[in-house]
């Protein structure tokens, strides 16, 4: 649910577009995000500011995560959650301390492996930058940027938008993508998002990783399949099932990005996915990632 601040300025933005036939469905499917955008190359001067690529400041009690050939993970990104706070709208990560995501090789496309490693700020008093292991899964060199964040409105997207809702006689994708931007406020400089819309074509991927999340279950690219899974799991109740892939939430979504040097299949996505329950428990050992590339 958006916040009272957001409701009103989608509803000035709204009414500038003259998007005002689609005002209801956009309260209720416009999510509340935060965007992390470059700053500058990151110089390592400073420890525990939120940096995608490079290194990770950690304690030295902290082993580099492997996958299951024991080959070194690579590193993508941390996160300080106390800059985030502000603007975490919704209040869904915790206040204070660090997250850390890390990856191995991205092939297949599913159930790609990964780590993400959440400490408390009292750990993070004996952090310090931590050299990346000469080969890790993923080839290639990756520049450190210092991010900052913003919290935004994050608008249905093109593989999950009614387009029957937004498009009329008057309007068309074209114009309702330059009300998203507004909404957004997306610039060059974006490298990821947090809990906003996935890109993909099909508008299932909340389904591919509940299905996961909850049984282990690889996804058959069927919405219909993966319900009766999930639904069978809490014994015929579909409207848990539905709930549950509701409280499905992206966590961090990754962009390709030629500055840090990550380019995900053809200039792709790498997708991080959490139970609202687990991550309100501060719980990150059960996740899901995937990508999507066009």
């Amino acid at each position: 649910m958006l916040s009272e601040n957001n409701q009103n300025k989608l509803e000035h933005i709204v009414h500038e577009f003259q998007f005002e036939h689609a005002m209801d469905y956009l309260k209720e499917s416009v999510r509340q995000g935060i965007r992390l955008s470059k700053k500058e190359i990151e110089t390592y001067n400073e420890i525990g500011s939120s940096r995608i690529g490079g290194d990770p400041d950690l304690p030295a009690m902290i082993e580099w995560p492997v996958d299951s050939d024991g080959t070194s993970m690579t590193f993508l990104a941390q996160l300080r959650l106390s800059e985030l706070a502000t603007h975490d709208a919704s209040a869904l990560l915790p206040a204070q301390g660090m997250l850390y995501f890390f990856v191995g090789v991205d092939e297949p496309a599913y159930g790609i492996e990964h780590k993400i490693i959440y400490l408390s700020e009292d750990k993070l008093q004996e952090a310090a930058r931590y050299h990346s292991p000469e080969v890790t899964a993923l080839e290639g060199e990756f520049t450190g940027y210092r991010v900052s964040a913003r919290s935004t409105m994050e608008p249905p997207n093109y593989g999950y938008v009614d387009y029957d809702i937004v498009e009329d006689d008057e309007h068309d994708y074209e114009q309702y993508e330059e009300l998203c931007f507004e909404l957004n406020d997306e610039n060059s400089n974006d490298l990821a998002v947090m809990f906003g819309y996935p890109s993909t074509q099909h508008g299932d991927c909340e389904y591919e990783a509940a299905l996961h999340l909850l049984t282990g279950q690889q996804y058959n690219y069927s919405i219909e399949s993966a319900m009766e899974k999930i639904t069978d799991l809490f014994k015929g109740d579909a409207d848990r099932a539905k709930q549950e892939v509701q409280d499905t939430l992206l966590l961090l979504a990754l962009d390709s990005d030629q500055d840090v040097g990550f380019c995900w299949w053809d200039a792709g996505e790498l997708q991080f996915y959490i139970r609202k329950e687990d991550l309100l428990a501060g719980n990150f050992a059960n996740t899901y990632c995937s990508l999507y590339s066009s």
